[in-house]
């Protein structure tokens, strides 16, 4: 076993949940040797094609990694482990809300993309080809530009992404959006909290709704509170010093401030440790993936190697 690769302990927690073999399109290269490749890569951010030869073709570890970003499986899988350690009573669901900027690599630029009119999918093919290539041209985001459709953009930083999250008491990541790194904090609020699932292991619907939130004042805005109280979460939000005068300057017609612990707002930290844990996988802290969805499984999987390894 290599630096970095799945423990016995881990396998058998992971292996449950991975996909088997239909009898139809072949059979599945070794799980387990493909998975600890993607690991390798995702901890090094070593280059695709210089993986060690001990994880077999690099190109069969970088189609699995691919192909299981498109159609979801990474965050199948990081949602199964997520349910097993629910029901153990092991998820703290006092939550917290951030994100952070993740500076792009001169590779994760040149995606290749269809031309308008042309009816192609990816590389010039026909939109009849349907199979998991027709995955890899993602939605582009209103405002036109080709870079957004692909979670990049320009910030102060440079040429950015940014990864949205919230992350449980216990500084694991539950849910993550990737934008552009220009796309303010709020606007992805609402995402990254409908994007929390973590199943039942039994009968009953998957739970979504947290105890608890905190985040800092870059989600102090009437849209964001609006909907944590239309889901009943008790949230921990400081006001802005401009929205208190606003208020203040209104008299009884400005309502009262908004409820604050300060208590309870010191374990908005682990948002912050959690996104130290994320991005000590370097593919994770520099993007290289020219493809959105692609660098969201990466993402996704540096989350997946937290809840199995705490």
């Amino acid at each position: 076993m290599g630096r970095g690769d799945l423990t016995d302990m881990e396998w058998e927690r992971l292996q449950p949940f991975l996909p088997v073999s239909n009898g139809r399109c072949g059979r599945w290269r070794n799980h387990r040797q493909v998975i600890d490749g993607i690991l390798h890569r995702v901890r090094t951010g070593v280059q695709w094609r210089d993986l060690p030869e001990r994880y077999g073709p690099w190109k069969t570890v970088y189609e699995r990694h691919r192909l299981w970003s498109a159609d979801g499986t990474w965050e199948r899988l990081l949602q199964e482990v997520q349910a097993a350690v629910d029901a153990a009573g092991e998820i703290d669901w006092d939550i917290a809300v951030d994100s952070t900027v993740v500076r792009a690599h001169q590779h994760a630029v040149g995606a290749r993309r269809c031309a308008a009119g042309s009816g192609g999918v990816k590389g010039g093919r026909r939109r009849r080809t349907s199979g998991r290539d027709a995955l890899a041209e993602p939605a582009r985001p209103p405002g036109g530009g080709g870079a957004g459709g692909e979670g990049l953009g320009r910030s102060r930083g440079g040429f950015t992404s940014k990864i949205h999250l919230s992350a449980d008491g216990r500084c694991r990541p539950l849910s993550l959006v990737v934008t552009g790194g220009q796309r303010a904090d709020c606007t992805q609020f609402t995402a990254v909290l409908e994007k929390i699932r973590v199943p039942r292991t039994g009968p009953g619907r998957p739970r979504k709704k947290p105890d608890s939130l905190a985040a800092d004042k870059a989600y102090s805005n009437s849209p964001c509170r609006t909907y944590l109280r239309l889901r009943g979460i008790r949230h921990n939000i400081p006001e802005k010093s401009d929205s208190q005068v606003a208020r203040l300057r209104k008299g009884s017609r400005g309502g009262r401030p908004p409820g604050f612990d300060e208590e309870r707002y010191k374990k908005r930290n682990t948002v912050e440790r959690a996104i130290n844990k994320l991005k000590q996988s370097r593919a994770v802290a520099t993007r290289y993936d020219k493809r959105g969805y692609v660098f969201l499984g990466t993402a996704t999987t540096a989350a997946l190697v937290i809840w199995l390894r705490t």
